[in-house]
């Protein structure tokens, strides 16, 4: 399995990250894929992915919410293409990047000008784009939508709409939809989105340490439970685990060219 959204490097696993790494590998997690946040984790991100350059792949971009109310939100930003071009670690992607509006929609204008720099980013560099959207699918679409034909490709993160609008997005690239914790829970609805997804469009992961999955609802959630995500999808899809980890692999592998 690949769980292609961790957050392993973050603060909360500063006191077992070796323990869970192994318990990933243990679990049968090939790979690990590490999105970037900002300036303030990317040390962190990229010292876990030099360490483990097989099994964690790093990424560069700017979350989103790190431009809500930020002043140096440029200065991040031209961080994100320094790191591009001159990285220290192969990089597998740009991302997280996106939009979000949850909290508040009066950083939509700023948000937007950053997300439209790093698609423009990932174009430039060959690199798959991993998109964070929250409260605003809409937006979101009107924004790939200018890329159509462009040779965008990449995946949408906690894929959190139906299905309508996953075959929009589709027609504006070559795009997965990352599955996570939320797949497990009871009243999501997410599991009636999944059951009309082609497996071929659906890729693992858990945001860890976040939207831990059943039966580890309300704890930290850990790379290793990735295998509770997959196991939901094939009973969703009535196949098995092991043809959801071979197939959700192949596509997470063509998207990020590992």
């Amino acid at each position: 399995m690949i769980d292609t959204h961790s957050h392993i490097y973050a603060e909360e696993f500063d006191a077992d990250r070796s323990e869970a790494l192994q318990r990933a590998w243990d679990n049968g997690v090939e790979m690990m894929l590490l999105p970037d946040i900002d300036s303030e984790s990317r040390e962190r991100m990229l010292a876990l992915a030099q360490a483990e350059p097989q099994r964690c792949r790093a990424m560069a971009g700017l979350h989103p919410t790190s431009v809500n109310d930020n002043p140096r939100w440029m200065e991040e930003l031209d961080m994100v293409e320094r790191l591009l071009r001159d990285a220290p670690v192969p990089l597998c992607g740009v991302g997280e990047i996106g939009l979000d509006l949850y909290w508040s929609r009066d950083f939509y204008n700023i948000q937007r000008e950053v997300l439209h720099a790093q698609l423009e980013l990932a174009l430039k560099y060959n690199k798959a784009v991993v998109i964070h959207t929250r409260d605003a699918y809409k937006e979101m679409l009107d924004a790939v939508a200018t890329y159509r034909g462009k040779g965008l490709r990449g995946v949408f993160h906690a894929y959190a709409s139906d299905v309508d609008m996953a075959r929009k997005l589709l027609r504006c690239g070559e795009f997965a939809f990352g599955i996570g914790g939320v797949v497990t829970f009871k009243n999501s609805g997410l599991d009636r989105v999944v059951a009309e997804m082609p497996l071929e469009l659906l890729l693992l992961e858990t945001d860890s340490p976040y939207l831990t999955p059943v039966p580890h609802r309300g704890k930290r959630n850990e790379p290793s439970y990735v295998e509770y995500v997959c196991r939901k999808i094939a009973e969703i899809h009535n196949t098995s685990p092991e043809r959801v980890d071979a197939l959700t692999t192949a596509t997470a592998k063509e998207i990020f060219c590992i």
